[in-house]
């Protein structure tokens, strides 16, 4: 009855297992190494079809053991895909090795080891030993590329930075000799178009401006309500000020906190011609100072005094006459001048 259980394909033997009752009683009360026979054909079973579904999800598995040199010692095999481990994991408490990948898919189906079925998950995965990962180190692999002409036979160490590099790789790219800019895969350049790369770049980056357009108008609108909060905060403060002291030296301090971040933020400037200077303005130049002023963020709370300072007669008196500029022109190189934009 086994026996003909065994060469069994795989279909019938589900459809078997799962309508004939006969079947499982005459399992439940057959010997205990014929349970077990049971037992190792089912794991088989699912070994296949795990490794089945991982190569159907193009999931990185073991490397093909007929590509090393030699024999390869069967404790570096993966036990769900049979292939050379790769990227391998342990078991915690069994010390079974196995792929990233391979295992990965296993637990997600069923939280058991596929060697001896003791409970196991994820979180009981861990790195491999250094000397399991030295033993794979030294295997001797061929290049994946070897059906494109590389004939590189290389430690398995040495495997992923060759491939990156392998000139035989079909998919490593190469500049397009046309000059569009692009870097094709060398498999794909017989069947590459600049006109369409270059369209289809177009238009992600016209798509890209136009949400970044959209983002940038949100941040503005945020900017500028920030700003109103932050000026009627100012404005409390101000008015609180005078009915009481403590309020008065924070909204000090907050002043002479915003002209110094004001300052530091216009450009540097240095006057070349003293002579030239502008130092009785008229009303109209005045109006263009004032405004210039305002937008560049000058605090409201000095912009009327600048302008009241803006005639030389309310000068310091190292400024005060066009003789004193000039004969002081050397001292004022140590001090900083900064430059309010405008025409």
């Amino acid at each position: 009855m086994f026996a003909d259980i065994f060469n069994t394909n795989r279909v019938h033997f589900v459809r078997l297992l799962s309508t004939n009752k006969k079947l499982h009683k005459r399992i439940s009360s057959s010997s205990k190494k014929k349970r077990k026979r049971f037992c190792n054909f089912f794991r088989i079973l699912i070994n296949v079809d795990v490794a089945r579904h991982c190569k159907i999800e193009h999931l990185q598995m073991g490397y093909d053991v007929n590509r090393f040199q030699g024999e390869v010692d069967e404790e570096l095999t993966c036990p769900i895909c049979s292939g050379v481990l790769e990227d391998p994991l342990q078991a915690v408490m069994c010390e079974h090795a196995f792929c990233r990948g391979c295992i990965n898919e296993w637990l997600s189906r069923q939280p058991t080891c596929p060697v001896d079925r003791n409970a196991l998950t994820t979180s009981n995965l861990r790195a491999v030993p250094r000397i399991l990962r030295n033993l794979l180190s030294r295997l001797s692999i061929t290049c994946d590329n070897a059906p494109y002409g590389c004939t590189a036979v290389l430690k398995l160490d040495a495997y992923n930075s060759h491939l990156e590099e392998c000139v035989h790789n079909p998919k490593r790219p190469f500049p397009c000799e046309k000059g569009c800019g692009f870097d094709i895969p060398k498999d794909e350049l017989k069947d590459h178009n600049c006109v369409r790369e270059l369209r289809s770049l177009i238009v992600k980056q016209t798509e890209q401006m136009g949400q970044l357009k959209t983002v940038l108008t949100d941040q503005q609108l945020t900017i500028n309500e920030l700003k109103r909060e932050l000026q009627l905060f100012k404005d409390f403060m101000r008015a609180m000020r005078v009915s009481n002291p403590a309020m008065r030296a924070i909204a000090d301090q907050m002043e002479r906190d915003e002209v110094i971040r004001w300052s530091s933020a216009l450009a540097r400037a240095r006057v070349t011609r003293w002579g030239g200077m502008i130092s009785t303005p008229d009303d109209a130049l005045q109006l263009m100072i004032k405004r210039a002023l305002s937008e560049s963020g000058c605090p409201p709370h000095i912009l009327d005094s600048l302008m009241e300072n803006c005639h030389e007669r309310r000068w310091p008196r190292g400024l005060s006459s066009l003789e004193t500029r000039q004969n002081n022109r050397r001292i004022y190189d140590n001090y900083i001048c900064r430059r309010i934009p405008g025409e």
